[in-house]
């Protein structure tokens, strides 16, 4: 199955309607973006870019789509026929995958004719606000964990391609592992799991459990000890293993409470190298209330994988630009309530004050960039400058990802996941949140869209 029909109908059916009306070939510029941050995010995470350049890669209409697509008796056979040629010949430009966006951040701007582009429209947002969700999600939690490892274990929670996918983004955003095999054979992304209370179940007594689990896997291993008195549990363990315990596990009840008295217990019997992981519903705001206890590590499921609590970004796919009549782009918008879009196609930069993020700008048309520029020159030309401007820079957001067809990089799955797991890192630290701060907050950079005044913004 080719990428193709993961769209919507009328994708179809406004292709076949403008190339009746002859507007078809005209050039178009589409973008990505989110109006809003959920509340409380102080920022998202962009998770999906380099599965989304698979899709493009594999979008084409196959022998059995077009079957499919004939069968439902909506389009005409010349579109069909049309449809059999498609192949995406244009461009795309966006932010670097694992990078930080905020309100009205262009993440992805997809230019082509309106034939050629349109029909990326589902696919696109559907990986994008999937992914960007568990992304954004997980990434609060890896700033909550505070350099504890976190490890993603939520593939019984969701639809089993949308696991693999979940376990990319997360491993994206700083989790050290998953649990997911697939995940590991298709990106590389480490795996992690040694047993549940169903292997504990399985034999006569615990003791025998854990007999064969350190038997089979060594000392080194991870036990889960609270399947019946967690007490009793660690002195057995520890009695079977030694010192050389790697870790264990706790799933359940009040788990700050029960790390104080298993840490306190494994001191005692020397096992001070012993590990203490925690399993268990916990999302960012759980284990930062966790942050005082003496836990080691986080295993996350549920609440990472379903987006916690936003499990879609609200990511669209809008018309910003699109050739005329008169052969001239011109900058196209909706005026709705509540929905309308600045037109044009976007520059975005992060500026910094001495290495720090400062603020998103996103000038639409060349008309705004020249006029930062302008007021940026003669700021820094005055005698009267804010010192700031001297430790101002702007880092360009958008990267070209494809043109004219054809990638501008080729890179296997696995490297770019590390590549944007690094851009990630990078981003979170230029914004300088500190942990401390919590979860929640105001959104983290404003976003400007007008060139005189970011140019004010530092004065």
């Amino acid at each position: 199955m080719t990428s193709a029909l993961l769209t919507d109908l009328y994708e179809l059916t406004m292709l076949e309607a403008a190339r009746e009306a002859g507007t078809a070939s005209r050039r178009c510029v589409f973008e990505v973006f989110t109006r809003s941050l959920p509340e409380g995010r102080r920022y998202g995470a962009l998770a999906g870019t380099g599965r989304v350049l698979d899709a493009i890669a594999d979008f084409r209409f196959d022998d059995a789509d077009l079957r499919y697509l004939r069968s439902t008796g909506v389009l005409k056979e010349e579109t069909l026929e049309h449809l059999a040629e498609y192949r995406f010949t244009g461009d795309v430009h966006g932010y670097a995958e694992g990078e930080l966006y905020f309100p009205n951040s262009p993440v992805l701007r997809v230019e082509g004719t309106f034939e050629n582009a349109v029909l990326l429209e589902t696919v696109v947002l559907s990986i994008l606000n999937h992914d960007s969700g568990i992304a954004s999600a997980g990434s609060r939690m890896i700033t909550a964990a505070r350099g504890r490892p976190c490890i993603e274990m939520g593939g019984r929670r969701i639809h089993e391609d949308g696991a693999i996918a979940a376990a990319r983004a997360a491993y994206i955003v700083g989790f050290d592992s998953t649990s997911n095999l697939a995940a590991g054979a298709h990106y590389r992304v480490p795996v992690a799991g040694t047993a549940a209370h169903a292997f504990t179940l399985l034999f006569d007594s615990e003791e025998e459990a854990f007999r064969a689990q350190l038997a089979s896997q060594g000392s080194g291993t991870t036990v889960l000890v609270d399947t019946y008195d967690v007490e009793t549990a660690v002195r057995s363990a520890v009695e079977l293993a030694g010192p050389e315990l790697g870790a264990v596990r706790l799933d359940s009840g009040d788990l700050g409470e029960q790390a104080v008295r298993v840490r306190e217990l494994l001191d005692s019997l020397g096992a001070t190298g012993t590990r203490i992981t925690a399993t268990g519903d916990l999302d960012e705001h759980r284990v930062e209330e966790l942050k005082d206890t003496p836990l080691d590590g986080y295993g996350i499921g549920t609440r990472l994988v379903t987006g916690g609590g936003h499990p879609a970004p609200g990511f669209v796919y809008k018309l910003v630009e699109r050739e005329g009549a008169d052969g001239t782009m011109q900058p196209v918008g909706k005026r709705s309530t509540d929905k309308a879009t600045l037109g044009a196609g976007k520059a975005a930069y992060r500026m910094r004050v001495g290495g720090r993020a400062h603020a998103e700008l996103v000038l639409p048309g060349e008309e705004e960039v020249a006029e930062f520029e302008r007021e940026l020159i003669a700021e820094l030309t005055t005698g009267e400058s804010n010192p700031d401007w001297k430790r101002t820079s702007l880092r360009p957001l958008q990267q070209p990802l494809i043109v004219g067809g054809r990638f501008v990089e080729d890179l296997r799955a696995p490297a770019r996941v590390e590549a944007a797991r690094a851009q990630h890192a990078s981003s979170v630290a230029e914004l300088g949140l500190p942990a401390d701060d919590g979860p929640d907050g105001p959104v983290a950079l404003p976003t400007v869209t007008d060139g005189a005044e970011a140019a004010r913004l530092l004065g």
